[in-house]
């Protein structure tokens, strides 16, 4: 990834407010990734930063003026081919306006206006520029022609507010613009649907039964695939989880809630990733009351299987692909290969919970990539790390 990313340059536009300061950290970030970084100023960003500061940082000239390099005469196009990425951190109301009506009348905004590279914008400012219609009606704009945006948040104001209008976490917006970066094509085209999470099956008004499932690898795995180029819905039981950018979240709760609507995103897809933690039970008669201990009988539950997800959408594939996951604490491999075969879907991730690297809610796994051609243990990884050896593998089977 590093060396990839070596070749690739983010051109980080500043703009003038108080936030500007935090575009050095931005910058030290995106660097620390192994990016290129240069930097495109507006003339009042250097009245709060100096462009010596990002010089000094970036070791690359910074451009301001349409007139400061007389061995480039046209500086807004070859800044603006440059870029893989254009990030704009932090983008000013004013400068958010320019650019959401093509206004060109200073080296930052003619250079946005000639780039064909993936914009990512950082708005920062008061919260009354903020809110006002006006500033929401421009960003609406640039959200509709694709720019990722990423904040603002809430907090303390220069002003002395304290609401939103405050630049978005910097590792935020680094991990936004990397993620931008990294994007490749090979799934370009394709439709992915990915499960992950638990399910609840309600017993009564208040209590449920649930599997023990952060959805990490689920939520990762889709955020690879959106990686790798593909359209990719995200079909997620109950987690605290962000939503990952670029990918469409569509909630469940059940196990019967969770097979009806990935059931109706696989219809016209090409890939399945089954991550979720499906409750294996339901209670067969939830109460719409809390039980009470002391009269009704919370210990002779009956309960009744839940659909099998799996199962029943790798009987519905056809000639497309579906990968399924094997949560097991002993005998892995054997219970993961007499799962494929009892399933009949392309894949199993089988992984190991009782080890603590793997695990529930552990942000590492080490699992086991098994097919009917046969085995290949994966090292033990990020989940992040993990969920695109997993898509790398699955874009195989979609060739």
């Amino acid at each position: 990834m590093a060396d990839e990313r070596a070749q690739k340059t983010v051109v980080l536009g500043v703009s003038g407010c108080i936030a500007a300061y935090k575009a050095c950290e931005i910058l030290r970030g995106l660097q620390k990734a192994g990016v290129r970084v240069k930097v495109l100023m507006t003339e009042h960003a250097t009245q709060f930063v100096g462009t010596a500061t990002f010089r000094a940082l970036s070791h690359e000239e910074v451009a301001v003026s349409n007139f400061d390099d007389p061995n480039d005469p046209i500086p807004h196009i070859s800044v603006a081919h440059e870029a893989d990425v254009m990030l704009l951190a932090p983008l000013t109301a004013n400068a958010m306006a320019k650019i959401a009506h093509g206004i060109a009348d200073d080296l930052f905004s003619t250079t946005v206006l000639a780039t064909q590279a993936p914009l990512v914008i950082a708005p920062a400012m008061n919260v009354g520029m903020w809110q006002a219609a006006a500033t929401q009606d421009n960003l609406k704009i640039l959200r509709d022609r694709g720019a990722i945006v990423v904040g603002p948040a809430s907090g303390y104001l220069a002003c002395g507010d304290v609401a939103a209008g405050k630049l978005a976490d910097v590792d935020e917006i680094v991990a936004r613009t990397l993620e931008v970066l990294d994007r490749k094509e090979v799934l370009k085209g394709k439709r992915v649907v990915v499960t992950a999470g638990p399910t609840q099956e309600p017993i009564d008004a208040v209590r449920y039964i649930a599997n023990r499932s952060s959805g990490k690898m689920g939520y990762e795995i889709a955020r690879a695939a959106h990686a790798w180029g593909a359209d990719v819905t995200l079909v997620s039981g109950p987690t605290a989880l962000e939503p990952p950018y670029g990918v469409d979240v569509v909630r469940a709760t059940t196990a019967a809630d969770m097979l009806e609507k990935t059931r109706a995103a696989f219809a016209d897809a090409d890939l399945l990733v089954c991550a979720a933690a499906v409750a294996d039970y339901t209670p067969a008669h939830p109460a719409d009351h809390k039980l009470k201990k002391t009269v009704e009988r919370l210990d002779t539950l009956e309960l009744v299987e839940t659909a099998d997800i799996l199962q029943t959408l790798s009987a519905e594939k056809r000639d497309r692909v579906v990968i399924g996951f094997a949560a097991e604490t002993n005998d892995v491999a054997e219970y993961a290969r007499q799962k494929l075969k009892r399933k009949g879907c392309d894949a199993i991730v089988a992984n190991d919970v009782s080890n603590p690297v793997s695990t529930f809610g552990s942000d590492t796994n080490k699992v086991s990539w098994i097919t009917a051609a046969g085995e290949e243990e994966l090292p033990l990884a990020s989940k992040r790390e993990v969920a695109h050896m997993i898509i790398e593998r699955a874009s195989r089977l979609l060739a």
